[in-house]
């Protein structure tokens, strides 16, 4: 075969033709009806359209048309339309020149409607603001035929509706690369949800085979009120009801949007999205932001929801990489991360011990559906006579109960041991003390809400049940502390709490003391290629303030001559080619950070308040106490909650009272 290319004679070299011109460029421009949409709905919205309508059969293929109430086009302008490289998006200054690096609108290439045209079947009918009539225009495989008068039923007085039947029909081999209908309509849908979660302001409507798939009207309120209304709408009354809003400005880029909870998670990454002044795009870069802020809570497989809107000057990114502009290129990326990641942290911080609202509505359902399938088996096994009644179960629920609350008021406590001096020091101050194998509990006196029956309504203890996890009340199966609050009950898992107290406190004591380093006898010597270890190399001053002190040897190979100390005996050969794997994909190292997590997660376990650990209700206030008042203490370092919240009116709908 090669021999055969290298005797083909090379012709002369001629230019090509209008249509198969359009053709390469929608090869690259319209690959899928989900690129035409959304290039024919972001001239929608650049026409100014306050309401957009999709219409689509066969999953775009067969039929798809776009309605705007935007300004319209008159009758001198639609045939221009079509003209390869013609827009209404970039102006020149008064010397003439356009700077394409200065864009301020969504589509501005002047591609996308030659390059439909040249492949399918597509009428543009359009009538501008205070025109008498509408005019139509017809392509058809490239071939144009008008501009005539048309009938108009738009949207409003002005805009835009364009039809395009039988795309890809002049390309046939390109037919041939479509997916199912399923899937071209999915994907169809995923580029509308994100135009409307960009403009919640405009209203989106999406038909697919006369279903409604989509139905959003323009958000009303305030500008942050109104996108998270339209992003609940699109993500889901949970991100909407445990998101936390963003709002963050560094050297002219500016940052918003909602991130969700670490304990509101997923699966995969769909949930997140990236916005660039507007513009929804799909980057690696927010693979890399998501999880190096999130890593400190959630497990690898898990994965947060978010959306995250990027604002800055158009001259600081190049939108004109892709031609479909869905990449962009920023001209500081370190910057935009570096925000990204710490408007994330910041954010999560200030939730403090708050954990998604899901966790409480998970355990309800849990709850219900065990009860409902336990009632039904009752039932069938008393219908048939062979099994006890309602009432012997109820009696023997009732004498479980008994039997288990007289267990918890009349057993011993068993207390740590302190020495004399720790306990005549506790007796002065009055304060209550746990000391623990990793730290202390510490509560002032007015926490010190002994469970006992007759202490149950103190004043002391009423004042504590204002604080948002309330007053411990008892201490269930020596692992899950019951509290009580002004409007429900919480169920905390002492293990999974404490395990995020004294985790936290182990990051504070590293930042402040710094990261300590083992010198190794002998440096481990590291093969990578040639970038690779450049990658590396170039962040040995990042690399030596976590502990792992590097430097180059020889043409592609690094030494490691010490490691963090923390580590103990660790696999050198296998960090350096992650923490260069993460270089390249996500221009951060992220495996050396993910290392010293799992390190003091495991160490923060073994140091934490086991579960069948009995605690005194001085100990079990102290420690909902320090939960109140330390970031991140509502999931543990894997992404679990660590106290379900139960309102009362929750509890009431179990017990049919509601």
């Amino acid at each position: 075969m090669s021999e055969l290319i290298k005797d083909t004679p090379i012709s002369c070299i001629r230019r090509l033709p209008a249509d198969a011109v359009n053709r390469i460029a929608a090869g690259e421009v319209v690959e899928r009806p989900a690129a035409a949409a959304k290039e024919l709905i972001e001239n929608a919205l650049d026409a100014g359209a306050k309401h957009v309508r999709i219409l689509i059969e066969g999953g775009g293929l067969s039929r798809m048309v776009i309605e705007d109430d935007g300004k319209g086009m008159t009758v001198e302008e639609l045939p221009i339309a079509i003209e390869r490289h013609a827009t209404s998006k970039l102006q020149p200054d008064d010397e003439g020149h356009i700077d394409l690096l200065n864009i301020h609108t969504l589509g501005f290439r002047g591609e996308a409607l030659p390059s439909i045209g040249s492949v399918s079947r597509m009428t543009i009918t359009s009538r501008a603001k205070g025109a008498d009539e509408a005019n139509e225009l017809r392509i058809e495989g490239g071939v144009v035929e008008g501009p005539m008068p048309a009938a108009w039923t738009g949207l409003s007085e002005s805009g835009t509706r364009i039809e395009v039947r039988d795309l890809f029909y002049a390309t046939p081999a390109r037919l041939k690369f479509m997916k199912s209908e399923r899937a071209e309509t999915m994907a169809l849908t995923d580029t509308v949800k994100r135009l409307a979660m960009a403009n919640a302001d405009i209203g989106f409507v999406l038909e697919s085979n006369g279903r409604k798939v989509i139905n959003l009207a323009p958000e009303q309120g305030a500008f942050e009120e109104a996108r998270l209304k339209r992003l609940g709408a699109i993500m889901g009354k949970e991100f909407r009801e445990n998101a936390c809003e963003i709002d963050a400005e560094r050297d002219g880029v500016f940052v918003t949007g909602f991130a969700g909870l670490p304990t509101l998670n997923r699966g995969n990454a769909q949930h997140q999205y990236l916005f660039v002044n507007g513009r929804p795009v799909k980057d690696r870069l927010l693979t890399g932001v998501i999880r190096a802020a999130y890593q400190d809570f959630l497990a690898r497989d898990r994965h947060p929801m978010a959306a995250l809107f990027v604002d800055l000057h158009p001259e600081m990114v190049d939108v004109n990489v892709h031609p479909a502009k869905t990449e962009v290129r920023f001209r500081d990326a370190g910057n935009v991360r570096g925000l990204l990641i710490g408007s994330l942290r910041h954010t999560l911080a200030a939730a403090g011990h708050r954990a998604s609202t899901t966790v409480a509505g998970d355990a309800l359902g849990r709850v219900i559906t065990e009860t409902q399938a336990r009632q039904a088996e009752l039932h069938m096994e008393g219908s048939e006579g062979a099994g006890p009644s309602q009432a012997t179960a109820y009696q023997a629920g009732t004498s479980v109960l008994q039997s288990t609350m007289g267990r918890s008021s009349g057993s011993e406590t068993w207390r740590p041991p302190i020495n004399e001096t720790q306990r005549a020091g506790f007796q002065e101050s009055g304060v209550p003390h746990y000391e623990g194998q990793s730290g202390a509990f510490e509560a002032t006196a007015d926490m010190s809400a002994r469970i006992e029956p007759n202490e149950m309504e103190t004043p002391q203890a009423r004042e504590l049940s204002r604080f948002p996890l309330g007053v411990a009340r008892a201490q269930l199966h020596e692992t899950y502390i019951v509290s009580q609050t002004d409007d429900g009950i919480v169920i905390v898992d002492q293990h999974a709490a404490h395990e995020r107290l004294v985790y936290e406190r182990m990051k504070k004591q590293m930042k402040f003391d710094g990261v300590k380093r083992q010198a190794l006898l002998i440096p481990e010597i590291v093969e990578l290629s040639e970038d690779e270890a450049m990658r590396v190399l170039a962040r040995a001053e990042e690399l030596q303030e976590l502990g792992l002190e590097i430097e180059p040897f020889g043409v592609g190979c690094i030494a490691v001559r010490a490691t963090p100390a923390l580590f103990g005996e660790m696999d050198a050969q296998g960090l350096i080619k992650d923490l260069a794997d993460d270089l390249v994909e996500y221009d951060a190292g992220l495996a050396l950070k993910e290392h010293f997590e799992e390190v003091m997660g495991n160490m923060a376990c073994r140091g934490s308040v086991r579960a069948g650990r009995r605690l005194t209700g001085e100990e079990m206030n102290s420690l909902l106490r320090q939960m109140e008042d330390t970031p991140h203490s509502g999931q543990c370092n894997h992404g679990r909650p660590t106290y379900v919240e139960l309102k009362l009116a929750d509890i009431e709908r179990l017990f049919g009272r509601r």
